[in-house]
């Protein structure tokens, strides 16, 4: 079986070769795997894989499911949708924490693309798995999304993405207190050749990133902050890298948190509880701005801090 995903050319990947741009693109398959998929010019221009890729080049390439794919045919609702807006071309939600974006060898049900599959449908030129879907957030990344509906959608919303013409603000609480009320974390970010599931920053290769971040509020006495950080690219897990990267990881992070150096440090019961049961980054995608794709509206939507978060807030507050 196959599914058909599309890639606009961004000015962060121009003068690459073709097949590492699109390796990069899917790193579930390896160079070599992609290289024996069917793949085109939108322009129908003919070029060579090894050929430099170009700002605004389109490719769509016929990927060929591994047999641990799963398709998401199998359409459920597992929780209620928070729906933030809709029309016939988009819809905007807000995501909770804990919920797998769409379906995979070891998460076939119960994903946010087959709850909105039994609500509405999606655009298909995401491909089988992945119908509508433009950007994602983790598992345990809650906040803001914007799906496409319809391919006219699907089509703006890829190349609004890939070029960052949007705005996306998350909040984060962070082990350490700066010295300073505000900062921007710029380096490159590839993916850890120890651990497949994580990323890392490198002097060499990679993609650039680049975060701004705001101190919001911070908590002396158990040495947290609040951070509102703005994202200027759009990289795998870019925040919780640059921000571990630089000495304040996100509380309850599995991947970058550094949990067991700090949480020792913590003397206040009802906070050490909090953080020794609570799974899932304490990250949040609270605003995300766009030009809607169809009408040229600007749009603008804001997701209150989830429970937990609020939670944590308050325990800090009390402390």
């Amino acid at each position: 079986m196959t599914d058909i995903r599309n890639f606009i050319v961004g000015e962060e990947d121009t003068g690459i070769r073709i097949d590492k741009f699109l390796s990069d693109k899917m790193p579930e398959f390896s160079r070599s795997e992609i290289q024996k998929f069917e793949i085109n010019r939108t322009d129908g221009k003919k070029f060579k894989l090894s050929d430099k890729t170009k700002l605004n080049d389109e490719f769509s390439v016929f990927v060929v499911k591994k047999q641990s794919d799963v398709a998401c045919d199998n359409i459920s609702q597992d929780f209620d949708l928070d729906i933030l807006y809709e029309d016939d071309d988009i819809i905007v939600i807000d995501k909770p924490r804990g919920v797998v974006m769409y379906p995979s060898a070891g998460n076939k049900t119960g994903t946010l693309v087959q709850n909105l599959l039994a609500h509405t449908h999606l655009s298909a030129l995401g491909g089988e798995t992945r119908p509508g879907v433009v950007h994602r957030l983790d598992k345990d990344t809650s906040g803001v999304m914007v799906f496409a509906k319809s391919d006219a959608a699907y089509r703006g919303l890829v190349k609004m993405f890939s070029v960052h013409d949007l705005t996306r603000k998350y909040i984060a609480f962070v082990w350490g207190v700066p010295t300073w009320g505000g900062a921007e974390i710029t380096g490159n970010i590839a993916r850890s050749s120890r651990n497949r599931q994580k990323m890392s920053l490198v002097k060499t290769g990679g993609k650039p990133a680049h975060t701004i971040v705001n101190v919001a509020d911070v908590w002396t006495r158990s040495c947290i902050s609040m951070f509102r950080c703005t994202l200027m690219t759009g990289r795998t897990h870019q925040i919780r890298v640059h921000l571990s990267s630089h000495g304040f990881p996100v509380l309850c992070d599995p991947l970058y948190g550094r949990e067991k150096s700090h949480i020792g440090s913590v003397k206040d019961p009802e906070l050490l509880d909090f953080l020794k049961n609570h799974n899932g980054q304490m990250l949040h995608a609270e605003i995300l701005e766009f030009v809607h794709p169809i009408t040229g509206e600007k749009m603008h939507f804001k997701s209150r801090l989830p429970e937990d978060m609020m939670e944590l807030k308050d325990i800090l507050d009390n402390e």
